[in-house]
This record gives C-alpha cells, structure tokens and sequence, in this order.
C-alpha cells in the first residue's frame, strides 16, 4: 500500500497499517472496526501520509484516502499530548495543500475536499479512559458561543484491559496491542533481549505470527528506533523544564525561591520537601 519515499524510520504500527504488503488488509479492517462498515479489500485505499510532520524522527502516523474520507491515525505509547488537535490541524492543512491542485482555491465553484477524522490509539502504561475526545478549542485563549474552528481527535485506549470495543473488531489492532503489551513485559524482564524474547513469544503464542516470521529483524530494528525516540522526547522534555524552570528564575523569582528556601530550612523542614516548594537543587540549599 505504500506509495512514499521513506527517509526516517516507520514504527511497527506503521508498518502494520500503511507500509507492510498486508497493510491495505489491516487498515481496512481498522477502518471498518471504527464505521461499523464492511468495505472490501478490493475498496481502493491510498496512502497519503506526509513525511516527518507528526514526529521529528521517527514516522508514527498514518493517513490514507479512504471512502471519500481522510483517516489520520496516530499511535501514542507515552502521556497523551493535549496538542495533538493542533498537531493534526497543521498536518490535515499540509495534505489538503498535497491533495489539491493550487489552481483549485480560486474557482468561483466549490471545490469539494475528502472529509477529515482523526484518531489516536493510547497503549501508555499511565491509567487514562477507554476513550475520549480532544478539542481544537480546547486550547483557545477566548472561547466565543459560536466556536469559529474547530477540529475533534478521538483517542481510544487499545490497552487489553480497558476492553475496547474497536479492539473486539479489529484482528490486527487487538493482535498488536497484546504485541506491545509483551514487548514491555519482556524489556522489564530483560532489557538486553526484550525486544527479541518478546517476537519469539510472540509468535509461540500466535499472536501477529505470519507477520513477525517474514519481518522478525526489520521489527526488532523499529523496536529499537522507538525506544531510541521514546528516550530523545524524554530528554527533551525534562531539558525544556530546565530551561523553563531558570528562565523563571532569571527575572527574580530566583531571590524569592533563596528567600523561601532559607526560611524553610530555618524552621527544619525536610530537605527533599524544600527542594519541591522552592524548586532549588539540594546543593542550592545546603550552600545557604
């Protein structure tokens, strides 16, 4: 199904689901389990996914043309990100741009463009609903009674224990969901080998098994990317709180935090609750 020219590495949802010679087969089985609809696999279905839009260094979407309809999927194993209404506003533009000609915008006749949805599938370890709804305006500063724009992601918890109701519908999502589920069982068990012990069971137990026996490397490889990309985010996130964090301090927040830090430790609060309140490092507050 795939129709682009890959420069940054796929993520095995993506792989399933727009790339693999099987993916027209797995989407439309998603897509029908999310219409309640029987298209056939002869329905015509074509990739359009942007590259290196969503995520900086790895591809974790998918966007196909579909029934008159363009679905954007995204697969979310850490927090959920309130911005994604704003991420896929920015995308869904990109597309529309892609998808029409440039002439077709200054017709006096309405131009007519395939209808957008967007979908997020959470499968993080951090509790969060079956499923629920993030709103473009959500993010408004002023919310005016008549919201000018707006754009809705549904975001469906495909975690097995939530017991989704698209996961019962949906072969290929259920079978990857229980996937990662023992690829992060398998890694806490055994960080050096998770990623292989857990295709191996993987496919003992028959869970994604035709598809992990052709592409048991190339899998193991996109593993590896993810938690490569996982532990960037990560250190990204916790370098912006730095940064945020003396910022702050650099317009005199800094003399209020020594100020508060110091009666703190005069009344002999615990060290590690000053450190919480005033937000200095423990060294900081010794040296008072």
């Amino acid at each position: 199904m795939s129709t682009s020219n890959r420069k940054y590495k796929d993520s095995v949802f993506v792989d399933l689901f727009s790339e693999d010679e099987k993916a027209k087969e797995n989407f439309l089985s998603l897509y029908n389990a999310l219409h309640g609809t029987h298209l056939p696999l002869s329905s015509p279905v074509e990739n359009i996914r942007l590259e290196n839009v969503m995520y900086m260094n790895i591809i974790n979407d998918v966007s196909c043309l579909v029934d008159g309809k363009i679905i954007v999927l995204a697969e979310h194993q850490s927090t959920i990100n309130e911005n994604m209404p704003l991420r896929f506003l920015e995308y869904i533009a990109r597309l529309y741009e892609k998808l029409q000609a440039p002439t077709d915008r200054y017709l006096r006749k309405l131009s007519k463009i395939p209808t957008p949805e967007f979908y997020v599938f959470y499968n993080g370890t951090e509790d969060y609903p079956e499923t629920t709804v993030l709103k473009l305006s959500d993010a408004f500063i002023t919310k005016p009674e008549q919201v000018p724009l707006e754009l809705m992601v549904q975001v469906f918890n495909i975690n097995t224990d939530k017991a989704n109701k698209v996961l019962a519908a949906c072969k290929p999502l259920e079978e990857y969901s229980l996937f990662v589920e023992e690829v992060r069982r398998q890694t806490q068990l055994d960080p050096e080998n998770g990623f292989t012990n857990a295709v191996k069971i993987c496919i003992e137990k028959g869970i994604l098994k035709e598809y992990l026996q052709r592409k048991s490397r190339e899998v193991i490889n996109m593993l590896v990317a993810e938690y490569d990309y996982d532990t960037d985010i990560a250190v990204q996130r916790e370098e912006s709180l730095r940064i945020g964090i003396q910022q702050g301090f650099s317009d005199g927040s800094y003399q209020k935090a020594l100020e508060t830090a110091k009666l703190m430790k005069g009344m002999n609060y615990p060290i590690n609750d000053i450190c919480t309140i005033s937000g200095l490092s423990v060294e900081e507050i010794k040296a008072l």
